[in-house]
């Protein structure tokens, strides 16, 4: 038998065992464990039963057909028809104790405790190498990545090239997210027993209906009990997912960029590399799982510059005004946005010139002298004046034909020559391989922010690609690096703007995107109902301050459904806080309301922004509850919220955990719905008097949730006491 050495990357609860011989293969990840582990290896030994080969075949870190794995291989491709077979042999290993994070231009690079591996292997007669990175931080979170070099002469055609985790064979059930527009993040429980599961994504972005991400578990998890393994694969183009049962029970996962016939081809001395495939195990349930994932992001993800100021609350112009932009009347929103709180005022879609309606004018970023006579300046002078930061949206990536920038260039367009696409919203995409259209952007973003005190970009994409096409030949891998370019280049410049990913809401949500951006629009739907759902799911894998949630007016303009003050304003209050709406036309009471949410938001942002997130499974799934407790759990907010009618007569019992099991808390109602008394004979006595409890007993006993009316909510406070 061939010598082998054992890897072990140890994180704060987890680890990884990797043996390194002809080839790596993690033989284990989880919970850490004590022992020498070169004397438990033989534990680890598998039979070989007859009917198959007669050598025990590994599930490699880049599955291999020609090592007898007859499942997806982590690898596929050919040169002109040979070495479409490769095997890889381990040539250097190099471990590190430290993650220094590649950051952005412009961006504070920051180092992170965990460790790396490092892997080398080559095939000398298929002429390919593979380095493959292994990194496991002090959150617990996985990183890895494959980079595959082409060593001989003869261009080598890549069909797919995959990141691969193995799991369990306890790993029998699968959470997975669907969607579409303006319902986004729906989640979806499903047997993992035989075959397997696989998504894609072909629509060019991230998408709504199929967000990169799904977790494994053990069967029956929940939000605090089982194993669960959560993998989140960072790109923002076209995307495959799959998780194989092999026939001897097997598991394991693949993540890949889907690479369009022809894309990728590597001549000699040329590389591809996959993008992030993020994982983490906890055995604490999602909860577990999500507070590794959140502490990873804000302190690998996020930009320091991002974390390092509260997040300003923000009114967007788009529901109150759409495309009807008056000067005057603008800052007459701005100036009642003020007396709300609002920190941060944008100018959404319509500002530009020739645009007054979705039909004409994307691409001419030249600001509209009819509906701006006197320019930005008065605005933004009014707006800061007031206090506030200056935002502004833009579509760059997008183009109508009915523009002065078509007209003069109609071969900037993402497309095929001979074919007519159909239009997304009445537009196309602008081929930013194109390096004119590129610097052509570039320049029109670089004169505003250059130009214009504009601290914020509202950065949307309201398209899906179709035939994307440059030269004739398939781009989406090329057109999604030359956005991330884009983006990278006006952060470089521009440092202190802050920009939001938008694509028709939650269209592009990922962590490669947040490496460049400081804020998620993760829907444009504002009916608060519909966003408990879109919120919690996206919860999952990123913490509430990169998440906008905005309260919007009380007729929800996507599902016509009308909704409290109360119930819009706690639903906002966990995520990014913001205003949607008009709030020159809204009555005193109403703005009396939104200021008062603001207000609220405001003095709980720094525990709602920093704290560890909880998601609290209920005895009714009428309910749905959630809590931020302080890092130090010295106080914590929870959120009750009645989605529809409670199943039974009375609500049942709340257990909250998180909180010192040994201190005691003094429980109270922070707000609670207008009609609160009256719909019941008695509501429970703590919601008026509040009590004193102690953190065990929230955990074990619980406590008695009051009835409410659906489509309403209730915010309770626990402070600690000793």
């Amino acid at each position: 038998m061939e010598e082998r050495e054992l890897i072990e990357l140890t994180g704060k609860q987890t680890q990884l065992i990797i043996e390194l011989g002809e080839f790596a293969e993690i033989l284990y990840w989880g919970n850490r464990v004590s022992g020498d582990t070169a004397r438990c290896r033989p534990t680890l030994h598998r039979p070989i039963p007859y009917g198959r080969l007669d050598t025990d075949v590994s599930v490699t870190l880049s599955p291999e057909l020609g090592r007898g794995i007859f499942s997806s291989p982590g690898l596929e491709g050919h040169r002109n028809g040979q070495d479409w077979s490769p095997v890889f042999t381990l040539k250097k290993v190099q471990k590190g104790q430290t993650l220094k994070e590649n950051t952005l231009q412009g961006q504070t690079s920051q180092v992170l405790k965990g460790q790396t591996l490092y892997l080398e292997s080559e095939d000398l007669l298929a002429g390919l190498r593979l380095s493959t990175e292994i990194h496991l931080d002090e959150y617990d979170v996985v990183k890895t990545r494959h980079q595959l070099t082409n060593i001989k002469s003869g261009a080598y055609q890549v069909n797919r090239l995959a990141n691969t985790l193995p799991l369990p064979a306890r790993a029998k059930e699968l959470m997975t997210f669907y969607g579409r527009w303006v319902k986004e993040f729906q989640t979806e429980r499903q047997p993992l027993l035989q075959g397997g599961y696989q998504q894609e994504n072909r629509r060019g972005r991230t998408s709504h209906e199929h967000y990169p991400a799904l977790i494994a578990g053990s069967q029956h998890f929940d939000e605090l009990h089982g194993d669960v393994w959560g993998f989140h694969f960072a790109w923002s183009g076209n995307h495959r997912l799959r998780v194989d049962v092999k026939a001897d029970g097997r598991r394991y996962m693949q993540a890949e960029v889907i690479y369009l016939p022809g894309e990728v081809t590597l001549e000699e001395g040329e590389s591809l590399t996959t993008p992030w495939l993020y994982a983490s195990y906890s055995d604490r349930g999602l909860n577990g799982m999500s507070q590794q994932f959140h502490a990873h992001v804000r302190h690998a993800i996020c930009s320091p510059e991002s974390t390092a100021q509260p997040r300003p609350v923000h009114l967007n112009t788009w529901e109150g005004i759409y495309f009807n932009h008056e000067p005057e009347y603008i800052m007459s929103m701005a100036t009642q946005a003020a007396k709300l709180g609002v920190e941060r005022f944008i100018i959404d879609d319509g500002w530009f010139k020739a645009r007054r309606d979705d039909t004409a004018a994307l691409g001419d970023w030249f600001l509209d002298e009819n509906k701006y006579p006197d320019g930005l300046e008065p605005i933004i002078e009014h707006v800061n004046q007031l206090g506030m930061e200056f935002g502004l949206w833009f579509e760059p990536e997008m183009i109508n034909k009915n523009s002065d920038l078509y007209r003069t260039h109609p071969d900037w367009l993402l497309a095929l020559d001979g074919y007519e696409q159909p239009t997304g919203r009445n537009q196309y995409a602008i081929d930013l391989n194109n390096d004119d259209a590129f610097e052509y952007l570039y320049q029109r973003l670089s004169y505003f922010l250059s130009r214009y005190n504009i601290a914020y970009i509202k950065w949307d994409m309201n398209r899906e690609i179709v035939q994307p096409g440059h030269q004739g030949r398939a781009s989406s891998v090329r057109q999604t690096e030359r956005f991330y370019a884009l983006v990278d280049q006006i952060r470089s410049q521009f440092p202190h703007v802050s920009i939001e990913s938008c694509a028709s809401g939650g269209g592009r949500i990922d962590y490669e995107v947040l490496k460049r951006t400081d804020r998620f629009w993760p829907s444009d739907n504002n009916d608060a109902l519909e966003r408990q759902r879109i919120q919690r799911g996206m919860s999952y894998f990123f913490p509430p301050e990169v998440m906008g949630s905005h309260i919007g007016a009380s007729h929800c303009h996507s599902t016509r459904r009308r909704h409290s003050i109360e119930f819009r304003g706690l639903t906002a209050l966990f995520g990014h806080m913001g205003i949607e709406l008009d709030p020159v036309k809204e009555d005193v009471a109403e703005k009396d309301n939104f200021a008062r949410y603001v207000a609220l938001h405001q003095s709980l942002r720094p525990l709602l922004h920093s704290g560890i997130n909880w998601r609290i499974p209920t005895d009714d799934e009428a309910h749905q509850a959630q809590a931020v407790v302080a890092a130090d759990q010295s106080e914590a907010v929870v959120l009750v919220a009645q989605l529809t009618m409670p199943t039974h007569a009375l609500s049942g019992y709340l257990r909250i955990p998180g909180l010192d099991e040994q201190a005691i808390y003094r429980l109270s109602v922070l707000d609670k719905p207008s009609f609160y008394e009256n719909i019941v004979h008695t509501q429970p006595q703590w919601t008026f008097s509040g009590c004193e409890v102690s953190g065990s007993w929230c955990r074990e006993v619980g406590i008695a949730l009051p009835i409410l009316d659906p489509e309403t909510a209730i915010l309770i406070k626990l402070e600690r006491l000793t």
